[in-house]
């Protein structure tokens, strides 16, 4: 039988892979040099996104272990994450995984805002089971989460691209991180506001 995730749980398989990437990044050469299989993969960002993709890969693995499903969205970060991190080994070029973020930003932006032009809050169909808005509450929370995904992309583009590569992956762990947190606690009115009461049933 499937089991749940405890949301501690939950968040380290999330953070796990980021936390691995910046610690490898900061510490690649002395990880080269206690493991000099690694100099394989090339110079520090390169070590830090080999190990980024094995931290996924396990994080999904674990996921699916215990629940027997992986959630949508970070499936599809996953999949980005492989193909990406696959590009920045073989090319020998950061670039490919600095992107990396704005791609899966800019696709969930766009898949909820698109969803959204053809009448579907799609946000319903992936935290339904975790609370019950109206209709109107998932336009509205569909809507933000939309335009803040693609916030996210331009920050991204606008980081990698403006500041050195220990920054950007900084930024990427600690900086994306709280911003993301902070939307999210900021969403809290709106979802009180216009969650579904449960229905009571009626006294004899």
């Amino acid at each position: 039988m499937a089991a749940e995730i405890s949301p501690l749980l939950k968040m380290a398989l999330e953070l796990g892979p980021l936390l691995v990437f910046f610690f490898a990044n900061a510490r690649g050469e002395w990880l080269a040099s206690r493991f000099p299989v690694l100099t394989e993969f090339g110079g520090p960002i390169f070590i830090a996104t080999g190990l980024f993709m094995i931290a996924t890969a396990v994080a999904l693995t674990v996921s699916w272990l215990l629940t027997r499903k992986l959630p949508m969205m970070p499936l599809i970060s996953g999949i980005v994450v492989f193909v990406f991190g696959a590009l920045t080994l073989w090319l020998q070029n950061d670039t490919f995984i600095k992107m990396k973020p704005t791609i899966v930003n800019a696709l969930f932006g766009t898949i909820l805002l698109g969803g959204l032009f053809f009448g579907q809050s799609l946000l319903g169909y992936v935290f339904n089971s975790a609370f019950k808005l109206t209709d109107e509450g998932w336009r509205k929370l569909t809507l933000r989460w939309g335009v803040f995904f693609l916030f996210l992309a331009v920050l991204n583009e606008a980081v990698w691209r403006t500041v050195s590569t220990d920054t950007w992956v900084a930024f990427k762990v600690w900086g994306t991180m709280p911003i993301t947190v902070l939307f999210t606690m900021a969403q809290m009115p709106l979802i009180m506001k216009h969650s579904v009461e449960p229905i009571m049933k009626d006294k004899p």
